[in-house]
């Protein structure tokens, strides 16, 4: 989701400090909705400022240093190794999609090659009789 635009953000507060509507006319006429418009309100009581707060970051990838580093090697010992035998090798307390992440990062694709060439499939033609 994206911050709403510093343009955007001053004509909602000048609607305000006009006071020629409610917010709840302003926040229908500018698409955004009443809560948005009280906290920033809110903010630029606290803070003096309108603008968005920077983005607050994320969780750290549980696979990173030294992790990172006990999954690559295991990797080339066990290149079959499914997600779970992966994260089970490096005792990485880990989901198997932190895993799948950490072999993204490394470049590494999971595509296994087939062990036996794919079944022909042959159409069958139906029986005859019956309706007709």
């Amino acid at each position: 989701m994206h911050a709403y635009s510093l343009e955007l953000r001053e004509r909602v507060v000048s609607a305000v400090d006009r006071g020629e509507w409610t917010q709840k006319q302003i926040a229908e006429r500018l698409g955004v909705s009443t809560v948005w418009i009280k906290k920033l309100l809110q903010r630029r009581r606290e803070t003096g400022s309108i603008a968005a707060r920077p983005h607050g970051g994320g969780r750290q990838p549980k696979y990173q240093g030294r992790a990172l580093k006990r999954l690559e090697e295991e990797l080339r010992k066990h290149p079959d190794a499914t997600l779970e035998e992966l994260r089970d090798r490096t005792r990485c307390d880990a989901s198997r999609m932190a895993v799948f992440r950490a072999l993204k990062r490394l470049g590494s694709r999971r595509k296994k090659s087939r062990s036996v060439p794919p079944s022909r499939i042959v159409r069958t033609l139906p029986k005859s009789g019956g309706l007709g």
